[in-house]
């Protein structure tokens, strides 16, 4: 593998002038193994009393890391240098755990061992059944995976020391492992059905559907075709850079909080439309529109740009000409209601429609408004039979996985520093007291 650390291009440097004082600094420039190049600020208040504005942080690189690489021009996505539609399509995502926190492909022997490690860390501890019972029956699920995560700190003392590396990775296997079974009971927990236990003989993805669907009156059958179709899922969710979950999950951990709070920090962050909630948000607009003939009305009101409407699920903020997850989803997503036979649904034959006037009309081509990952998983999983609810559940099942191997990453990292953002205020300057008698 490349080397996994920035290095200072001795041939470049940017200087920076005062245009009132005429005084000049000069600043590195720091190179990855690829990617823009990055201007090393940190000496930049000491040297001139002067702080960065960037709200969003969408100019400023706040940490190095090895594991994923986005280019939203070129629309690559790679895990640890793997382009993701080829690990989507020959690996599966047990392996791309591995990947993602050790950095490279496992040989046989090390992944039988990871797999078996995860499949026996699956249970959750009993006593946290009585925890699921603390919440209202209506209760969002992504509430109940927020508090349940939250508090396995306070059931697994063994693996909240970050200063020790074989608790971080126990920790690490333990997310990834109980994750599955925490969501799963959320739904089981919100619609009253018993909560069902994980089983050691059935694959990652196969084992979470017999965890959603299966109930003690009969014998559930895990479709092969559906365990695919949710391996792509998990796979494709991963990681994706320094998005605003995982950024939230490194900003916890530079303070030393346990795994365990971070993830749950990170979930918290994923909860919010802007960033997990895209593919609920396509189901919401499917039933806006209601059916296939009113489909022009809208696309005709997406075309106005004094329309507030919007269609989600269509382009993406960082892939500027496709997705490259969406390329890998579409085929699954066809095959999922192939398998089901439910593309006669009213909501999915809107989406199949919709789908062909996004991929033929000039205005959605010109304007490469391309069908995106949320567009497909958001089918799928309706298809499937999952209520939109549990779709940013998914997303945080899926997305441990890369939030574990960030923490671990910058818990590793000697320049690390606890987070700590400056502001450009702009409040009142010091005033003075005025007791409540004289104002």
């Amino acid at each position: 593998m490349a080397s996994d650390k920035a290095t200072v291009d001795s041939a470049k440097s940017m200087t920076l002038t005062d245009g009132a004082s005429g005084e000049s600094i000069e600043m590195q420039v720091l190179q990855g193994t690829v990617g823009p190049e990055v201007v090393d600020i940190r000496k930049l208040y000491g040297q001139t009393g002067r702080f960065t504005y960037d709200p969003g942080f969408v100019s400023t690189a706040s940490c190095e890391s090895a594991i994923t690489y986005i280019d939203g021009d070129e629309g690559v996505l790679l895990y640890r240098g793997y382009p993701i539609d080829e690990l989507a399509e020959n690996s599966d995502f047990p392996e791309v755990c591995y990947l993602l926190l050790y950095g490279e492909l496992p040989l046989k022997a090390e992944k039988d061992k990871f797999v078996h490690n995860i499949t026996y860390h699956s249970m959750l501890h009993e006593q946290l059944q009585r925890f699921f019972q603390g919440f209202r029956r209506d209760a969002h699920p992504m509430a109940i995976m927020c508090g349940v995560v939250g508090a396995l700190s306070a059931f697994y003392h063994d693996s909240t020391d970050i200063n020790d590396e074989h608790q971080r990775m126990v920790a690490s296997h333990r997310l990834i492992a109980k994750m599955p079974t925490i969501a799963a009971m959320a739904y089981k927990y919100s619609i009253g059905q018993p909560f069902a236990y994980p089983r050691n003989d059935l694959t990652y993805a196969e084992d979470f559907l017999h965890m959603m669907f299966s109930v003690p009156a009969e014998e559930y059958k895990v479709s092969p075709t559906l365990a695919k179709a949710m391996d792509k899922i998990f796979i494709l969710h991963a990681d994706h850079e320094q998005n605003a979950s995982t950024s939230t999950v490194r900003l916890a951990g530079s303070s030393g909080a346990n795994p365990f709070a971070c993830i749950a920090a990170g979930i918290a962050c994923l909860w919010g439309p802007a960033h997990g909630g895209a593919n609920e948000a396509v189901l919401n607009m499917l039933e806006e529109i209601g059916s296939v003939d009113r489909i022009p009305e809208f696309v005709n009101k997406a075309k106005d740009k004094d329309d507030p409407f919007r269609l989600f699920g269509f382009g993406h903020r960082v892939y500027k000409n496709h997705d490259p997850r969406a390329t890998v989803l579409r085929k699954s997503c066809h095959e999922v209601l192939d398998e089901l036979g439910v593309r006669d649904e009213p909501l999915l034959e809107l989406a199949m429609e919709l789908e062909r006037i996004a991929l033929e009309d000039e205005y959605f081509v010109e304007k490469k408004l391309y069908p995106n990952v949320d567009f497909y998983s958001g089918i799928i999983l309706r298809a499937m039979g999952i209520p939109t609810s549990m779709f940013t559940v998914l997303f945080a099942l899926a997305r441990t996985t890369g939030w574990v191997a960030q923490w671990n990453e910058m818990i590793g990292d000697p320049t690390q520093k606890i987070g700590r953002p400056r502001q450009l205020y702009t409040g009142a300057t010091q005033r003075t007291y005025v007791p409540v008698d004289k104002r």
